[in-house]
């Protein structure tokens, strides 16, 4: 028996199955967990704004 080769992009055919193979989904990689990114930022944020007010009143 002849082994076939599927592309990565799609879903093998499974043994009596109906349906056709459909292409799966890319990995969002970096840009799946949003709330992380916006989290870092606004924590880079507050930080640079309370080392900013120190600064103000260190004078």
């Amino acid at each position: 028996m002849t082994d076939r080769r599927v592309p990565p992009q799609e879903t093998p055919p499974s043994e009596a199955s109906i349906a056709e193979a459909h292409q799966e989904r890319p990995d969002g990689g970096l840009w799946e967990h949003p709330v992380a990114i916006l989290s870092l930022i606004v924590a880079c944020s507050v930080l640079f704004a309370v080392l900013f007010i120190g600064w103000a009143f260190s004078f």
